[in-house]
């Protein structure tokens, strides 16, 4: 009984999103799903704005930030200190699979990782505020991983 009744539960906490988020790490690669959505040119030269910052994306249940995220990253962390009196809002996001608060505490994570990041490459902390909106503010309405791919993120909101 209990070899039928562990990938049953296995899969109820991965589907309810009840794994823990992984650390910050630069190794990895693309990001599955969302790496295509993100293969718009980057800007070049010097006159990147503060309407050039990226949105970053996210694997299912993590928050570790690795491959073009880091790459994303660090653009946005140039960006912003080009434009020293600037303040931006991170806004973490999530798909609408786990609990409201579940999603809320990962997007919290989210926001933060970035947020840590991003001050680690240079960024005033002071310039910097976080918050999560779990799933409630999807930009892809859908119950499909295209959907889901593209609703876990962060957002990068002038203040």
């Amino acid at each position: 009984m209990l070899k039928r009744v562990l990938p049953v539960l296995l899969v109820l906490s991965v589907a309810l999103g009840c794994a823990t988020g992984s650390t910050i790490s630069e190794s990895g690669g693309s990001f599955g799903p969302e790496a295509s959505m993100r293969d718009e040119p980057m800007p070049r030269g010097g006159s990147e704005s503060m309407s050039d910052l990226r949105t970053i994306y996210f694997e299912f249940d993590d928050f570790g930030l690795r491959g073009r995220t880091t790459q994303d990253l660090k653009h946005n962390a140039s960006v912003l200190r080009a434009s020293s009196g600037s303040r931006v809002e991170i806004q973490g996001n999530c798909d609408e699979r786990g609990t409201e608060e579940y999603n809320l505490a990962l997007g919290k994570n989210r926001a933060e990782a970035a947020r840590r990041y991003l001050i680690d490459l240079g960024v005033a902390a002071s310039r910097l505020t976080t918050i999560s909106f779990g799933e409630e503010n999807p930009v892809v309405r859908g119950a499909n991983e295209a959907a889901w791919a593209k609703n876990r993120r962060d957002d990068f909101v002038l203040r």
